[in-house]
């Protein structure tokens, strides 16, 4: 009887976790009663028949993040929990560890760098509302545009300063400019020396990375010819802060780069909390140059992008 038993038990397993049958219908398939299904399926299980594993990436974060700051030498890794690779919930999701991983770290004194673009706006609109005193917020690069395309540089400005209490220092020229000369002439502007400055003082730094792909923001804004994109399509792999470069995280095109305003990706580095929010799949290799170059010692990003990075 036993025998049997285990036998039956063993064939309702099948039916219900390899076929993923019913419990209705392996009644029928098996000519038993629904209740003799629950109990056989708990008989197996109870025996050892049937072992159930869970993959909960929940809990493997931590290992994971501790893998990425070996890996990469980086001071701090979050991850987000996404359930999934959808790249609108990895935002949202990477977004919302990011406001509160500065909710946690910002303290009074502090002067924040911000880049900007989607990622870093949805930062913004999270972050709480605290009592902290005499912070600063500055743009990390040039925020004008003749572009429809909407960078959400001021609205990103506005709400980091309104959570700190503070006005926002924009830096308001195209991050981009025609030519060289003609950047290195707005340079020399003291209002405009005072905001590189303070760029340069900013302990902290938060950012995103841009790709090369046809849709990247920064390729939707008017600052590069169609030769100077398919260029730069060929030798970089993303951006920060407008600056391209290529997979080992050196500068893509020199020429554009002296043409950018803004802080130098090698003052990055240098920052107490140099925070990279990126996730998403089409964005790995731009965040895996980031970190090859050495410009980012805080990590914020999604489960999945992470476990690629730690392969």
């Amino acid at each position: 009887m036993s025998m049997s038993k285990d036998q039956l038990s063993v064939e309702a397993a099948k039916l219900y976790y390899q076929l993923e049958y019913g419990q209705q219908q392996i009644a029928k398939e098996l000519n038993i009663s629904r209740p003799t299904v629950s109990r056989l399926l708990k008989h197996a299980k109870d025996n050892g028949f049937v072992t159930i594993t869970i993959t909960d990436p929940f809990n493997e974060t931590v290992v994971l993040a501790n893998k990425l700051k070996e890996k990469f030498g980086l001071k701090e890794v979050r991850i987000a929990q996404t359930p999934s690779e959808n790249y609108d919930l990895i935002i949202d999701q990477i977004s919302t560890e990011a406001a509160t991983f500065l909710d946690e770290v910002i303290v009074d004194g502090d002067t924040i760098g911000i880049g900007w673009g989607t990622t870093i706006y949805e930062v913004a609109k999270k972050l709480s509302h605290n009592q902290l005193k005499n912070v600063q917020v500055v743009q990390l690069k040039g925020s004008i545009t003749h572009s429809k395309v909407n960078t959400y540089a001021h609205e990103t400005l506005s709400l980091f300063a309104d959570s700190y209490h503070t006005t926002g220092t924009a830096l308001p020229l195209p991050v981009i400019f025609d030519n060289s000369e003609v950047k290195h002439v707005v340079e020399q502007d003291r209002h405009i020396q005072h905001i590189m400055t303070l760029q340069e003082e900013a302990n902290i730094a938060i950012y995103t990375v841009g790709t090369t792909r046809e849709e990247a923001l920064l390729f939707q804004l008017g600052y590069l010819t169609d030769a100077q994109r398919e260029n730069l399509q060929e030798k970089a792999v993303g951006d920060i802060c407008s600056r391209f470069y290529n997979q080992e995280g050196k500068i893509a095109s020199e020429e554009i780069n002296d043409r950018t305003i803004g802080i130098e990706l090698s003052e990055l580095h240098k920052k107490e909390l140099s925070i990279l929010v990126a996730g998403g799949e089409h964005k790995l290799d731009a965040i895996k140059g980031a970190l090859r170059g050495n410009y980012v010692n805080t990590l914020i990003t999604d489960y999945w992008t992470a476990e690629k990075l730690a392969d």
